[in-house]
């Protein structure tokens, strides 16, 4: 990249209109400009689509509106695969409940140039500090940091080195996009990010910036809990449980299958989640086992 590197802003919706449209302003009123803006409406049936089509844009703006949903992960690699082809530089990933602070993305590109040049070689990601909407630290989305994880801030930096972090934004170069090629949209949901960003961090380490904010509007702030399994949402725990036991194989760590299996067995105990919902998880981890999508690149 010469010069100031062209963002595109990728961000995928489902149903969620009112938290969208927060979003879209937060984007366009950034400090650093986003090249374009990539909403990819994963056949949202709230109006997503007619409020999308007579938005006054202030910045490029592409709306790509897909026939079924395809989860968040193939929302983002489709959101990838089309700024790609935009001839875009990086791609800003983040949720439709993701609000941005004004130089949330500013304080990511600074960082990624100066880590650039400090270390003689990009970082794959960079991803930002994540609230929830009272000013407190979000449970939901911690990065992992890798074992050295504060050897910038002895060279004087002002971030920390992580090995994964979740798509609440996540600064993506195409570079790295061409090297490890694009998430699994296969996943659907839950692990696709922390699977992705391990994967990227094979190939150069990311950053955590918690100089750039953004706010996760989440409805509570409590983390992902396995004591919290119900009929009515095992659906998600299933596919994360089947997509994080297919990670541990694709990504040679078995220490992530042995780190959900301590999760599980520890945040299940006393939690009354009945038998045939603990049953269905078992499947869903051996169906892991067997889980095995193929790695597609860029096409350019």
């Amino acid at each position: 990249m010469n010069g100031q590197p062209e963002v595109a802003a990728v961000v995928v919706t489902y149903n969620r209109l009112e938290l969208l449209e927060r979003v879209l302003d937060a984007l366009e009123s950034q400090t650093y400009p986003v090249g374009r803006v990539y909403v990819i409406d994963n056949a949202s049936t709230d109006g997503t689509s007619e409020y999308l089509a007579s938005r006054r844009w202030k910045r490029p703006a592409s709306v790509i509106t897909a026939r079924v949903n395809t989860g968040g992960a193939g929302g983002f690699t489709r959101g990838i695969e089309a700024a790609a082809a935009g001839g875009a530089d990086m791609f800003w990933l983040m949720d439709d409940d993701t609000l941005p602070h004004p130089d949330a993305l500013e304080k990511l590109v600074e960082a990624y140039a100066r880590s650039t040049g400090m270390r003689g070689k990009a970082p794959s990601f960079a991803c930002s500090q994540v609230l929830w909407s009272d000013g407190s630290l979000c449970e939901m989305n911690n990065p992992e940091p890798t074992w050295d994880w504060s050897r910038p801030l002895a060279a004087g930096g002002t971030w920390l080195d992580v090995q994964s972090c979740s798509f609440v934004s996540c600064l993506v170069s195409r570079e790295a996009v061409r090297s490890v090629g694009l998430p699994y949209r296969e996943y659907f949901i839950w692990y696709d990010d922390a699977e992705y960003t391990l994967r990227l961090s094979k190939w150069s380490p990311g950053i955590f910036v918690p100089e750039s904010r953004v706010t996760h509007l989440l409805a509570s702030n409590r983390g992902v809990n396995w004591g919290d399994v119900t009929a009515d949402n095992i659906w998600k725990f299933e596919y994360g449980m089947r997509n994080q036991v297919s990670a541990a194989w694709s990504l040679r760590r078995p220490h992530i299958a042995v780190v959900l299996a301590e999760n599980v067995i520890g945040q299940m105990r006393g939690s009354g989640v009945p038998a045939p919902l603990r049953l269905r998880l078992l499947r869903a981890a051996c169906r892991g086992l067997f889980f095995h999508p193929k790695r597609r690149y860029l096409r350019s």
